[in-house]
């Protein structure tokens, strides 16, 4: 497919929510691939940040909050049957948005669920309530009578989204590499079955930043590569993941929900207070921070393999992120100053002078070794491909695209997730944006290369249980 081709044409109107940089980044792609004009486009933030971007576009642009009480006054006058809500805000109820969209008629889309303002950081809601896990459950419990109707997909970004797709990319590949020629399974539990044939036993969404400007960041300063707020509201929450059937050493700081699908457990701690060993092909062994996002329970959830109620199959997943070494300093401040955000946020775009966003999803267990399996994007590669970007947010924005192109060729398809949905035609729209898509083995393992000076927790008898990647 060309830059330039069109991928769907769509009649209604589309509003965009939250103009951030992942809104800045996706506005030119919606006019390249999308067959509609700026007329019936239009950008509701809650500040201008941005705004001449929009109107160099000729798109229309409301300076606004939402909120709980004005959300629905505000949007009924803009969207309608047929039209697509785009949320890519933060701080405003995601579940919300999916049940006015579902009265209305129109279509939706986000990148995660998202509650209310001051959800992550109440005092009064237990660990769990502030979870991602939670999050879900709500919706998965809106959807439930609700199979059928206008199509909402939550969580589809890079990841969550394009992860989920991945995974299920990687697991068709190690197959063939194991000589099992297969057609693509067609349920979720035909990819568990496919999963557990495999060994797959722990997958990380295994993710280097490496991006870097010759300004650096400053005291009392937040600077990342995209969304400050959305990183930071990440980072308050409880670190998550789903919980593996092979597991046997239990965390002495972790909790189950004890309602829903059971998939998923989270530790007494933030995420950004917890680390993970963790590989990546070009990076090599590093550690990651275990910050919770909702393809930690979506992707195990689905990969369960039941016989009855007793569970026969499930992976450990969860994120192993490295953001770029500014943010890893940014988070080094946030954590000494207990969790009270920097005055100042910084956002690199236009500054950053090199390096790459090399984002994958990382298979372990099979015999023939770990396998890792993403994008791998530049700086320099993604201002060819896209302005307005960074590595990080066109690896985002090409997530959004694909899924809001399936979702306009699949309108009646009721609340879905990127675990739910055709993953090939997704990435094949998300393709052209990620660089060099790879898949690579490896020998590493979290045991590897340990160093017997020091006493840790470890179980050299299974290189894949929890108690081996986590840094104590």
């Amino acid at each position: 497919m060309g830059p330039d081709t069109k991928h769907a044409s769509f009649p209604g109107n589309l509003v965009m929510l939250g103009f951030g940089s992942i809104g800045q980044a996706m506005l030119p792609l919606l006019f390249r691939h999308l067959e509609i004009p700026p007329g019936r486009v239009k950008i509701i933030s809650r500040n201008t940040d941005g705004m001449p971007i929009a109107e160099k576009f000729g798109v229309e642009f409301t300076v606004r909050p939402l909120t709980e009480d004005s959300h629905e006054a505000l949007l009924q006058s803009c969207l309608h049957e047929g039209d697509f809500l785009l949320n890519l805000s933060v701080d405003v109820s995601s579940l919300a948005l999916i049940r006015f969209c579902w009265r209305r008629g129109a279509l939706y889309l986000d990148t995660c669920i998202e509650p209310w303002a001051g959800r992550y950081t109440d005092a009064s809601a237990s660990l769990s309530q502030r979870s991602n896990y939670t999050l879900r459950e709500e919706v998965l419990a809106f959807r439930r009578d609700k199979r059928a109707g206008p199509t909402a997909i939550v969580t589809q970004g890079a990841n969550p989204g394009l992860a989920s797709l991945f995974v299920k990319q990687a697991l068709l590949m190690i197959a063939a590499d194991n000589g099992l020629h297969m057609e693509k399974p067609a349920r979720h539990r035909d990819w568990a079955a496919l999963a557990h044939r495999l060994g797959i036993k722990t997958i990380h969404i295994a993710e280097r930043d490496t991006q870097s400007a010759d300004r650096r960041k400053q005291r009392d300063e937040f600077v990342n590569t995209w969304s400050v707020d959305g990183f930071a509201s990440e980072a308050f929450q409880p670190a998550e993941l789903g919980w593996g059937s092979h597991e046997r050493h239990w965390p002495a700081d972790a909790a189950r929900h004890g309602f829903g699908c059971g998939a998923g457990i989270y530790l007494q701690r933030p995420g950004a207070a917890t680390r993970v060993r963790s590989w990546t092909p070009l990076e090599g062994d590093y550690h990651g921070f275990l910050i919770t996002h909702g393809e930690s329970i979506s992707i195990a959830d689905h990969l369960t393999l039941r016989d009855n109620d007793a569970i026969v199959y499930r992976p450990t997943v969860h994120y192993a992120y490295h953001p770029c070494d500014d943010a890893v300093l940014s988070l080094h401040e946030l954590a000494g100053k207990n969790w009270r955000l920097q005055r100042n946020k910084r956002i690199m775009r236009d500054e950053i002078t090199h390096g790459m966003d090399e984002l994958g999803v990382l298979l372990m267990g099979n015999d023939k070794g770990v396998y890792w399996y993403g994008s791998r994007l530049s700086i320099d590669e993604a201002r060819r491909l896209a302005p307005h970007n960074t590595a990080t947010s066109l690896q985002v924005a090409a997530g959004v695209l694909g899924g809001m192109v399936w979702a306009m060729r699949h309108p009646r398809a009721g609340a879905v997730e990127p675990d739910d949905i055709d993953y090939e035609a997704v990435l094949e729209i998300a393709k052209p944006y990620l660089g060099k898509l790879v898949g690579v083995y490896g020998d590493w393992t979290p045991l590897r290369d340990r160093s017997a000076l020091f006493s840790e927790d470890m179980d050299r008898s299974d290189p894949w249980q929890f108690v081996n990647f986590r840094v104590i």
